[in-house]
C-alpha cells in the first residue's frame, strides 16, 4: 500500500482525498475525503482574473488540507487545478500560495488531462461489473467546465467544454448582483440554448450517443441523486452507484428551477454552496441524458479526486 493525498480544486469547491492504495490489486482504502466550497470562480469568466476573496478562501482550505496530509503521513501529494485557474490571468498568483502552504506547485490540467483522471476514478470499479453496459460515457458537471468522456476499460475519446453549473448561472441567471430567485422562463431558456450549444461542441470529439452506461460525477449530480434518494442528511455510500431514472431527473430539475433560495436550502443533502447553482447543474444534467437518450444515471462519488490519487500512487517514487 502507498499512502497518497490527492487535491482537486476546481471552479465551485477544492477537495481532498487521502488514501492507501495498492497499485497490484487495485484496491484504494479511503482515510480521509473531504470538500470546501470556496468559489475560486468567483467572477472568473467576467473579468479573467482570481478575485482576492475567492483566493484567500481557497488558500484556507488548503491550510486545513495541510494539516490533515501531515497528521495521517501521506507519502505523495499531488495537487491539480482546473477550470477556474486555466482561465485567470492571475494564476501565478494562485500557484505561488498553493506551494507556501502545501510545499507542492499545482498542475493546472487540460480539459483533456481531467476527463482522463475522472474517467479512472468513477469507472476503475465498473470495468469488472456484468452489469454495466460498455462503452461508459463518464460526465463530469463541474463549476466552470463539463468533462465528457467514452471508453470501455480505457479513454477512447475525451472533451471539456465550457458549460459548467456556476459558469450558466452567472452568465444566465445573475441580474444586479444577485441571482434570480427563482429564474424567469427566459433565463432557463437561454440557459438550455446554451447547454444545447456545448452538446454540440462535445459531440464534435465524443461519440456521446454510443454509451451504454452513463456514469455522472460531482456535487451536481450527487445532490441531484440525494435529493431522488430522500435522504435525510447527505450519505455519500447510499449515493454511490445509485441509479437515478431520467424522469426522476427532471423532475428534480423543474423542481430546483421553479423553487425559492430558501426553499432549495431547506432540502436536507443541500450543501449551504450549492443552493444558487444546482438549478443550472441538474438542467445540465437532465439535457446530456435527453442528449444520448439514458433512461438513468449511475452516481459515482469517485471521481476525478481518485483518479488524481491512483495516478500519485503510480508515480514513479
Amino acid at each position: 500500500m502507498t499512502r497518497v493525498a490527492g487535491i482537486d480544486c476546481g471552479t465551485n469547491s477544492i477537495r481532498l482525498l487521502v488514501a492507501d492504495c495498492d497499485t497490484a490489486t487495485g484496491e484504494l482504502v479511503e482515510l480521509d475525503r473531504r470538500m470546501t466550497i470556496v468559489r475560486l470562480g468567483q467572477g472568473v469568466d467576467k473579468t479573467g482574473r482570481l478575485a482576492p476573496e475567492a483566493l484567500e478562501r481557497t488558500f484556507a482550505a488548503c491550510r486545513d488540507y495541510a494539516a490533515v496530509v501531515k497528521e495521517l503521513g501521506a507519502e505523495r501529494l499531488r495537487f491539480v487545478a482546473t477550470s477556474a485557474s486555466r482561465d485567470a490571468e492571475n494564476r501565478d498568483e494562485f500557484v505561488r500560495g498553493v506551494l507556501d502552504i502545501l510545499g507542492v506547485e499545482p498542475e493546472v490540467i487540460s480539459g483533456d488531462q481531467e476527463a482522463e483522471f475522472s474517467f479512472v476514478g468513477a469507472t476503475k470499479e465498473l470495468t469488472g461489473a456484468v452489469h454495466m453496459d460498455k462503452p461508459f460515457l463518464v460526465v463530469d458537471i463541474g463549476g466552470g467546465s463539463t468533462e465528457f468522456v467514452v471508453g470501455e476499460e480505457h479513454v477512447r475519446a475525451a472533451r471539456s467544454v465550457d458549460m459548467g453549473c456556476v459558469r450558466m448561472t452567472e452568465r444566465h441567471l445573475v441580474v444586479d448582483g444577485a441571482v434570480s430567485d427563482p429564474p424567469s422562463a427566459e433565463q432557463i431558456a437561454a440557459i438550455r440554448a446554451d447547454i444545447e450549444a456545448a452538446l454540440d461542441l462535445a459531440e464534435q470529439t465524443v461519440p456521446l450517443r454510443e454509451a451504454r452506461t452513463l456514469v455522472g460525477l460531482a456535487g451536481s449530480v450527487t445532490t441531484v441523486a440525494g435529493i431522488a434518494l430522500g435522504l435525510p442528511e447527505y450519505v455519500s455510500s447510499a449515493i454511490h452507484h445509485s441509479r437515478i431514472p431520467y424522469e426522476t431527473v427532471r423532475e428534480i430539475s423543474e423542481r430546483m428551477l421553479t423553487t425559492t433560495h430558501a426553499e432549495r436550502a431547506a432540502i436536507p443533502v443541500m450543501h449551504p454552496g450549492r443552493v444558487d447553482v444546482i438549478g443550472a447543474g441538474a438542467l445540465i444534467l437532465l439535457a446530456i441524458m435527453e442528449r444520448i437518450g439514458a433512461s438513468e444515471v449511475v452516481v459515482s462519488e469517485h471521481d476525478i479526486l481518485d483518479g488524481i490519487a491512483w495516478d500519485a500512487a503510480l508515480a514513479d517514487g
